[in-house]
């Protein structure tokens, strides 16, 4: 044995590394049955899927420039960033964007801006920036909702999202006066940490379901007068990443908690299928939401993304002739998604956001119904100047995800599906969640939220209005990339936005039904402006 050891000890370095790629090379040509490559081109073969696993990374900090990825580009994450941080969020030498491509928006200012007076709730609190309308008001529920912000955290469920995220969010919303929508995972501990509710339903009825999967309205109510944070309730029909496509919840995925909180068995498979069985058609739709907000006394809303127009337009008719219905929307675009999917459903199934809700708004206006809606957009609005074109188009309210997402720490690595999300966010790995500071994190989504909503507010200002709301579909141009280059909105959709009536945002302040514990925590009376930009 020790003259093995000795003979070993006189090999040098460099031979080791020749014995070492030895062996490689003939693992790779006598043993390889998978690889092509690898055994055409032994060793080396190996640098080719090295360099494919490393190439996202490579172009994302390298090759490709600030304008050039998706979803989000390196400018639109800086902005992010840099407001989340609350640090300079600004551009010098002017716009880098090509202004006269196809789509590109234009903010139509007025000569003389809007100026708020001394006593006006924006001179102490820059950011109050709430909803237009009340939820529920129409259909005058028991307990109707005003939004206290009107940037607020999309479906994101505890299990997509880690605990730790789940967490940061809805104390940054509680921060922010926004409301945090729990997703379809059930209620959890870390969405009860000061923040709005806005409880989400989906097909698998996580949270309200009996053993056999089907929705249980007992259990909703019971959890509604357990938790009175939770403002309003949101069934979805489909979402932006995957409309119409069900999904399995792997048992190995489901731990003692998760199983607890979704009200599902440990270590079983569990299918949320592509349709509801609560309801069958729309009138059972329109039914069910009466009947969950008789129950409950909650505004009672849908989520859904856009295809085929006809069963809106059935949809609109019921509401019409019975005068009942859901009192909120929300638009999903087909280029949203924080969740897995199919790249045939996320790159092809159902459309943009500008088209789906100028689509629905459409039908709903032509009914006569838009006043009595919450109109809510979501798909890449996370930003000042697309949600003055929502607002402009009829939006009344915009969700964001993976916005809010990257304000925590998400860095676009886009390997959601993997479970080895390296920022902690979209992960269920202890080790990668722990990296994540709550506290911080938490502040950091206050800050964007702020800086968001301080920035739209000088957007409306400049455009010679109070609040988002009044903006109108004259108030925005969009280039169409062709002879008739830059139209406004109203000409290229072929509408005109319902006026909202407004009394203005003192009066909103006042209003009894606004959300976000915004008088209960005093918060104009103890508004220190530490979080202006200079």
């Amino acid at each position: 044995m020790e003259s093995i050891l000795e003979f070993l000890s006189t090999i040098p370095w460099w031979a080791w590394i020749l014995i070492v790629l030895a062996l490689i090379a003939i693992r790779d040509i006598f043993f390889n049955r998978t690889h092509t490559i690898m055994h055409n081109f032994p060793v080396v073969g190996h640098l080719r899927y090295l360099l494919e696993s490393i190439g996202p990374e490579l172009r994302q900090y390298i090759v490709a420039n600030n304008r050039e990825e998706l979803p989000f580009n390196r400018i639109e994450r800086g902005w992010i960033y840099a407001s989340a941080k609350n640090q300079n969020n600004y551009e010098g030498f002017g716009t880098d964007r090509d202004i006269h491509q196809a789509h590109y928006v234009f903010i139509n200012n007025a000569m003389i801006p809007y100026r708020i007076k001394g006593d006006h709730p924006n001179m102490l609190d820059p950011y109050f920036l709430p909803c237009a309308k009340v939820m529920g008001a129409y259909n005058k529920r028991k307990r109707p909702y005003r939004p206290a912000s009107i940037i607020n955290v999309s479906a994101m469920s505890f299990g997509s999202l880690s605990a730790r995220a789940i967490e940061s969010l809805n104390i940054g919303c509680s921060l922010s006066h926004a409301y945090h929508n729990t997703g379809e995972g059930g209620l959890s501990p870390y969405h009860k940490k000061g923040a709005d509710i806005v409880f989400h339903i989906g097909t698998g009825y996580f949270g309200v379901r009996n053993d056999d999967g089907e929705f249980e309205i007992d259990k909703l109510i019971s959890l509604v007068h357990q938790n009175p944070q939770i403002r309003a309730i949101e069934i979805k029909l489909s979402q932006g990443a995957k409309p119409g496509k069900g999904g399995v919840l792997p048992g190995s995925k489901i731990t003692k908690e998760i199983a607890e909180i979704r009200h599902v068995p440990i270590g079983k498979d569990v299918l949320s299928p592509a349709y509801h069985t609560a309801f069958k058609t729309l009138d059972e739709l329109v039914d069910l939401v009466e009947r969950i907000a008789d129950k409950t006394g909650l505004p009672v809303g849908i989520k859904a993304a856009i295809g085929k127009l006809d069963q809106w337009k059935e949809l609109a008719s019921i509401m019409k002739s019975t005068n009942k219905g859901p009192d909120f929307i929300t638009i999903d675009g087909g280029e949203g998604g924080t969740g897995a999917a199919p790249p045939s459903f996320a790159d092809h199934v159902s459309l943009p956001w500008i088209y789906s809700f100028s689509d629905v708004y459409r039908i709903f206006k032509d009914e006569g119904l838009t006043e009595r809606i919450v109109f809510i957009g979501s798909g890449k609005l996370g930003f000042p100047s697309k949600a003055a074109m929502a607002f402009a188009m009829g939006a009344d309210l915009i969700n964001v995800a993976r916005e809010a997402m990257m304000s925590i720490g998400c860095i676009q690595a886009k390997i959601c599906h993997t479970n080895n999300c390296p920022s902690g966010v979209a992960t269920q790995k202890k080790w990668l969640q722990n990296g994540i500071n709550i506290e911080d994190k938490a502040e950091r989504v206050s800050y964007y939220f702020k800086n968001f909503k301080k920035e739209l507010i000088e957007i409306t200002h400049a455009c010679g209005y109070e609040h988002p709301a009044q903006l109108t579909m004259e108030d925005v141009d969009i280039n169409l990339g062709d002879k008739m280059l830059t139209q406004p909105l109203a000409n290229v959709y072929g509408y005109n936005k319902v006026i909202v009536p407004f009394d203005g945002v003192e009066t909103a302040l006042k209003c009894p039904h606004l959300g976000g514990q915004y008088t209960t925590k005093g918060a104009l009376a103890k508004f220190k402006d530490k979080q202006v930009r200079y």
